[in-house]
């Protein structure tokens, strides 16, 4: 699963910091692993620069779709908890995106269950 994360107002330095802290929540659940995603363009050549999409992207590793529904309300409690300005992320899974900010809804009460009745039946 790619997860990503977005701040209203945030620089590459603060959303570095909000991904490593949801970086360290979701390794305490019972997944694969958890990782940085992969740069998906190279720095100018002499430049000291990085890739913005890859600093605010997670790879999360399950077996199967065990755990979704962990990593799910794991990201949503991280959403709710905090912080000052509108946060969102996006979950990106076999295709299907489900994206969750901080505002909580009957919509995306309703968006996150129809996500995880879905991957759960490829188990």
């Amino acid at each position: 699963m790619l997860v990503s994360l977005t701040e209203s107002g945030a620089d590459d330095a603060r959303l570095d910091t909000l991904t490593r802290q949801l970086r360290d929540e979701l390794r305490r659940l019972d997944v694969r692993d958890v990782r940085p995603a992969p740069a998906t363009t190279e720095p100018p050549p002499g430049s000291r620069g990085f890739d913005v999409a890859a600093v605010s992207q997670l790879v999360v590793a399950m077996v199967g779709t065990q755990g979704l529904a962990a990593v799910v309300s794991t990201v949503l409690g991280w959403l709710g908890r905090g912080h000052e300005a509108p946060r969102t992320v996006r979950l990106e899974l076999a295709g299907d995106v489900l994206e969750l900010s901080a505002a909580s809804s009957e919509e995306q009460d309703r968006l996150v269950a129809m996500f995880l009745s879905k991957h759960a039946e490829k188990d």
